[in-house]
């Protein structure tokens, strides 16, 4: 080795001891009581297992709850701003809160690094070199389903979804892809239990398929009260009704149920064999979707900082846009509006013993981007 090569790798050396040295602090709000806690709590404890399995000291998480209410966390974020001044933020995972969150945040200057939420407004027009979004564009997951519904023959779907950006992103996805006609639409309240009304609809509508966006507790009770409804008309919806933390909680009602996915405990590949055995390890139970994408948001954090400091904006912009880390997902890329460009699979629920889980079926939709991407100008 050259006199100038030793000179010019002890200074790259310098510089990443010098982003290390000069520590984070990221501010993260997310739902941990309530209705929504379970994806809130998945996101949060995904998140700090890779923190810690990084060896990283130098990064310090500030965790509120959210409480699921937009006025709740922009008072958060405010003071996570102005008060404990935060270099990035994320956390967020109902997306009429990241509307009421993510613009402010980058409007004054700091990262937003979304695990989950991605409103349709943030990926088009909206969008903003200092937003990332780590999981989807919300439609993404509906179009696969929407993909899946055709190869599966169906011609007449009944599609319901709650009344917020993320329910008429769910609709507008399925029906983007969907190439048969619609037996019934309905926007249902968010937070909604009783479904009896909508459940009368389905059975008098003459579907041949259903198609539900109700994430969480919502989805908990549709699911159930579907189930004993009697009505025998096959379902088709995303992962976030039938993800691990909701599936014991719905039972055999989610059997045989297909649900569109861009991530699962079977996708093969070091990093998430990995991951799905230290996340079990540390919190006794299976991850979710919910718990791979804050695991990868953290770790997309982690592969930006080794190479610079927030503080020199910048560089630390371009090291996010790199996407350099390995994702549970496996190949994993940012569009030009800092959305993914992923694989989505079908997945069916299944039982393994006494746990109901999900198995990858097949791709979905491959290499998928958003529609949004045209309307960004950055």
């Amino acid at each position: 080795m050259t006199f100038k090569s030793l000179i010019l790798a002890a200074g790259m050396a310098a510089l990443a001891a010098g982003a290390q040295a000069e520590g984070i602090k990221v501010g993260m709000i997310t739902t941990l009581s309530g209705g929504g806690a379970g994806l809130g709590i998945d996101v949060r404890d995904g998140f700090m297992l890779a923190v810690k399995q990084s060896g990283r000291s130098d990064i310090d998480v500030v965790i509120e709850d959210d409480q699921r209410k937009p006025d709740i966390a922009v008072q958060l974020a405010d003071k996570m701003i102005q008060s404990e001044k935060v270099d990035v933020m994320t956390g967020i995972i109902w997306s009429n809160l990241a509307m009421a969150v993510v613009p402010a945040t980058v409007a004054q200057g700091k990262f937003y690094l979304s695990p989950n939420a991605g409103p349709s407004a943030l990926a088009g027009k909206g969008c903003h070199p200092n937003y990332f979004n780590v999981a989807w564009q919300n439609d993404n997951l509906h179009e696969a389903a929407g993909a899946y519904a055709n190869t599966a023959g169906y011609k007449n779907s009944f599609i319901l979804a709650p009344n917020y950006p993320a329910g008429q992103d769910a609709l507008t996805g399925y029906k983007r892809m969907f190439e048969g006609e619609l037996a019934g639409e309905l926007f249902t309240k968010l937070g909604q239990t009783d479904y009896a009304a909508e459940i009368a609809q389905i059975r008098a509508s003459g579907a041949d398929s259903v198609f539900f966006f109700l994430p969480g507790g919502m989805g908990i009770s549709f699911l159930k009260q579907y189930a004993d409804s009697g009505v025998d008309i096959p379902v088709v919806g995303p992962a976030f009704s039938f993800d691990q933390g909701i599936l014991q909680a719905v039972g055999d009602a989610a059997m045989g149920v297909v649900n569109t996915s861009q991530w699962n405990k079977d996708i093969d590949n070091p990093t998430n064999a990995a991951f799905v055995e230290s996340f079990q390890a540390e919190y006794g139970r299976l991850p979710s979707l919910y718990a791979s994408q804050g695991f990868d948001t953290a770790n997309l954090l982690i592969s930006a900082l080794n190479v610079a400091s927030p503080s020199d904006a910048d560089a630390f912009r371009a090291a996010l846009k790199a996407a350099d880390f390995d994702s549970t997902r496996g190949d994993f890329a940012f569009g030009s509006n800092n959305h993914p460009v992923q694989d989505i699979y079908a997945r069916e629920v299944i039982k393994e013993g006494d746990v109901f889980t999900n198995k990858i079926i097949g791709v979905a939709l491959e290499d998928h981007a958003d529609v949004y991407a045209a309307e960004c100008n950055m």
